[in-house]
């Protein structure tokens, strides 16, 4: 749940909108390695994700990633996600 997950915010140069940032451990099942499961995401709840690393085979994939955008743009995102069978975890800021 959103409200369990400690968030940092930032102010973005452009608008001076402040958003929200979650870091983030993403496990893919097989069954999406052919699905554009991000760039859906990220059109269908106005998110914006920064891939640090991802590891890609398969099987499977894995991803940690930095996800911004508002509250409620976030929660909807990653409820999709898991509904979808995406795997998140939370990581402190040194984990990436």
């Amino acid at each position: 749940r959103l409200e369990d997950v400690v968030m940092e915010t930032c102010e973005l140069e452009e608008g001076g909108i402040v958003l929200a940032i979650q870091h983030l451990k993403m496990v893919f099942p097989q069954h999406l390695m052919d699905e554009p499961v991000l760039f859906r995401m990220v059109k269908a709840f106005d998110v914006m994700p920064n891939i640090r690393r991802a590891k890609v085979s398969a099987e499977g994939g894995e991803i940690v990633l930095d996800l911004s955008g508002d509250d409620e743009q976030l929660e909807n995102a990653l409820a999709s996600l898991r509904s979808q069978g995406v795997d998140i975890t939370q990581l402190e800021s040194a984990d990436k």
